[in-house]
Order: structure tokens, then C-alpha cells, then sequence
């Protein structure tokens, strides 16, 4: 809990539903649906989207889609394929809206094309939801809602924002660009550095959600890491000479590369000092440094995620966490604070500082965040560790309580509640 925690069709009878259900498992259905709902209906919007142009119209489809599921799968059975029975219910529904157009046939046709896995409508919906016209946070909050498909409350987590404030972000953006016509469309290469930055906030968003979940389903969402690790890779595709899409990727594989250690066989957080290393893919972790080197050598131009991703390789490289080089750790924060300064970048030097410096001089810092950080819980559980450290017991708890209160994370509530059976 502290910065060393670990906080990606076949058309049916049009008299009834999709073929292919398999019976007697209709207990299931509200599961099976769920997890359909986490890894596809981001996707199925944003090929919708791209073929009617309109935000709200694709949204309401794809929630018709899953509330026909709802009624019909504990009745029918959870389809053998309950992706492709989303995705044909949802088409169908678009055959009606295409009617009442007037170029109906012309969207028929690419609709009967439609096609699940819809890599280049993802990747033109983000870019569209970036555009330079909509405010930067309005930005990241539409796209990780629509293309991305994580809630209003997993946003605002992301933000340390309200919910209503996420909400009404993403309402105005919406209006916006329909307003505005903005293109659907992958930008020319000059137009890219200019919506890049909030394109790999997103990509960035949507890996620290899957990492840690903000939700209390899961303790991670390993489909949404998958998510961030392949939209980085496209990015890096299509910018190959942009050093921070090569950081960021590098960034998301380093810390996918410690999965298998940071969850014990009872599902529980494995913080990162008592993490056995000889589980982590180094394979992986050497690959990853071998592309963030790349990149510092070849552009020179360091930036927040390459920075990122150099603090991540100096924890992978380190033998044991004793040996970790704490105080290069500590420079590449302070560099990282000068080019992108924010509460959270500060509360994580806290942590390196207390490695050099000590508990007492990382309280200091962390103690002054408290106006912007007081309703995160790793603030209060990084206050908490420093506290006992010092001999503040009581003062400690006070803070483990108001941690495990503002978490929702199910394995962080299970660290938490363990810490305080403890003191």
C-alpha cells in the first residue's frame, strides 16, 4: 500500500435470438455476461460509432444489447459465443437505426461487415476523443469511458475527481464533437504530437486501472492490461519515433513482468519488498529495458513516461530490495516532478526519499499533500507505514482505518484489514 505496492458474427433466426445456446447454465449468466460486458462492449462501440457517427446512439445500442441479454440468457442459456450474440443483437438494432437515414445503403453495406475484434475503429475513436478542440481532462475521461469502457467511479478514481465531475467532462465532450463535426479518423502524422500526449494518458489510465482495480469486482483486470499493452504497441507502430510511446510501453511491460509475484495463491496483494523475484519474466523485464534504452539513445529527449519506465527497471534490476538503487530512484523523481509535477508524482518520491533520508523526512513531505491527497487511500496507508516506523502507533492505525475505508479494491481492503488485526 505503499509506492512499492502494486497499485488490459453469425446472424440468428430474425423470429428469435442468436443461435447456438448452450442450456442449463443460467446460474451463470449474470457472470458470463458481466465479463462479456468488461472485455467487448468498449470494442462493439467503437465499431458502432464509426459507422453512425453519433456517441449516444452507439452507447444506447450496445446497452439495449446487454438489457435484451439480461432477459433472455437465464431464460435461453448463456450463448456458445455470448460476444458474437451481443454483437448481432447490437448490428440488428443498428439495421433499424440505418433505415430511418437516408443513406441507408450505403452503411448497410458496412454494416453486414461489421467485424468484432475492430483494432483500426478503437484506435480512430481514441484518437477522435482526443482532439485538440476538447479540454485535455474532457479528453482522457471520454475516451477511457467510450473506447475503453471503464465507469464514471473508475475514472474519477483515476482522477481523484467527484464522479459528478467526470460525468459532466464527458457530457460536454460528447456535445462537442458532434457540434464541432470533428473527423473520425487516425490524424496525418504532423497532426500527431499534438494529441499524443492525451492519447497515452489514456493508455496509461487504462493500464493503472487493470494493474490495481479501483473496483470492488476485482483486485486486478488483467483484459484491460492486455487493452493498454496492445494500444501501446499500435501506437508505437504508428509513431516509431515519438521516445514516449516506446516509455510507455516499456513502462506497462516491466510492471507485467512482476505478475506472477504480486498475488499470493489466496489472491492477496504481495508487496513489492516481499516479492519472490525469481517468479518475475526477466526475459521480459531485459527486453523492456532493451526498448527504454533505445529510445533514451536514439532521441535524448526524456520524458514523464521514459522517466516512469527507468524507475520501474531500477526496481526490476535490483537482486533483492535491499540492493534497489533508492537514490537514483530519488533523482529520477525529482526529474520526473520537474517535467510532469502532480500530488501523486510527490507522494511516490516520498517513499524513495524515506529509503535515503529516512521516515522522517518522507512524513514532512507527505504530510504537506494532505489539502490534495485526503481522500486517496495510499496517502493515508503511506502516512500510516511512516508513522509506525517512527513509533506513532495510534497515530498509524488512525490512518490504516481511513485507508481501508476510502479503498474499494478487494486485496488492498485484505492488506489493510491485516495490518490492523496486527497493531
Amino acid at each position: 500500500m505503499t509506492g512499492t505496492a502494486d497499485r488490459h458474427p453469425p446472424a440468428g433466426d430474425p423470429a428469435g435470438g442468436p443461435p447456438g445456446h448452450a442450456r442449463g447454465l443460467d446460474g451463470d449468466s449474470g457472470r458470463v455476461l458481466a465479463q462479456v460486458v468488461r472485455e467487448h462492449a468498449s470494442r462493439l462501440a467503437a465499431s458502432l460509432i464509426s459507422l453512425l457517427g453519433d456517441f449516444s446512439a452507439a452507447e444506447d445500442l450496445v446497452q439495449d444489447a446487454v438489457e435484451t441479454a439480461l432477459r433472455r440468457w437465464p431464460v435461453e442459456g448463456i450463448p456458445e459465443r455470448p460476444q458474437a450474440w451481443l454483437y448481432t443483437v447490437a448490428r440488428r438494432r443498428g439495421l433499424d437505426v440505418l433505415r430511418r437515414e437516408s443513406n441507408f445503403r450505403a452503411k448497410l453495406a458496412q454494416l453486414h461487415r461489421l467485424e468484432p475484434q475492430a483494432a483500426d475503429d478503437r484506435l480512430r475513436l481514441i484518437f477522435t476523443c482526443c482532439h485538440p478542440a476538447l479540454a485535455p481532462a474532457a479528453r482522457i475521461a471520454l475516451t477511457l469511458r467510450v473506447v475503453c469502457g471503464l465507469s464514471t467511479g473508475q475514472i474519477a478514481a483515476a482522477f481523484v475527481v467527484p464522479e459528478t465531475t467526470v460525468a459532466q467532462r464527458i457530457t460536454r465532450a460528447k456535445k462537442k464533437i458532434g457540434q464541432a463535426g470533428i473527423p473520425y479518423r487516425v490524424p496525418a502524422q504532423e497532426e500527431l504530437p499534438e494529441r499524443l500526449r492525451s492519447v497515452l494518458a489514456v493508455v496509461y489510465l487504462l493500464f493503472n486501472e487493470g494493474y490495481l482495480s479501483s473496483t470492488p469486482e476485482r483486485a486486478q483486470a488483467r483484459d484491460l492490461v492486455d487493452d493498454a499493452e496492445w494500444l501501446a504497441a499500435l501506437l508505437a507502430g504508428l509513431a516509431p519515433g515519438e521516445p514516449e510511446v516506446a516509455g510507455l510501453l516499456a513502462l506497462i511491460r516491466l510492471h507485467r513482468a512482476r505478475g506472477p509475484a504480486r498475488f499470493d495463491e489466496r489472491g492477496r496483494l504481495v508487496l513489492l519488498a516481499d516479492q519472490d523475484r525469481s517468479r518475475w519474466d526477466h526475459q521480459a523485464i531485459e527486453q523492456a529495458i532493451a526498448l527504454l534504452t533505445r529510445a533514451a539513445h536514439t532521441h535524448r529527449r526524456p520524458g514523464p513516461y521514459q522517466l516512469q519506465a527507468a524507475i520501474a527497471a531500477c526496481h526490476a534490476e535490483a537482486t533483492s530490495f535491499e540492493r534497489t538503487d533508492w537514490a537514483q530512484i530519488l533523482v529520477l523523481y525529482d526529474m520526473l516532478a520537474h517535467l510532469a509535477p502532480s500530488p501523486i508524482t510527490r507522494l511516490h518520491r516520498a517513499i524513495a526519499l524515506r529509503q535515503v533520508h529516512g521516515a522522517a523526512a518522507a512524513l514532512a513531505e507527505v504530510d504537506a499533500l494532505e489539502h490534495d491527497l485526503a481522500c486517496y487511500a495510499l496517502w493515508h496507508a503511506t502516512r500510516a507505514e511512516l508513522l509506525r516506523e517512527l513509533g506513532e502507533a495510534e497515530r498509524a492505525r488512525a490512518c490504516d482505518e481511513r485507508a481501508l475505508a476510502l479503498t474499494a479494491n478487494p486485496a488492498q481492503q485484505a492488506l489493510l484489514a491485516e495490518r490492523l488485526t496486527w497493531s
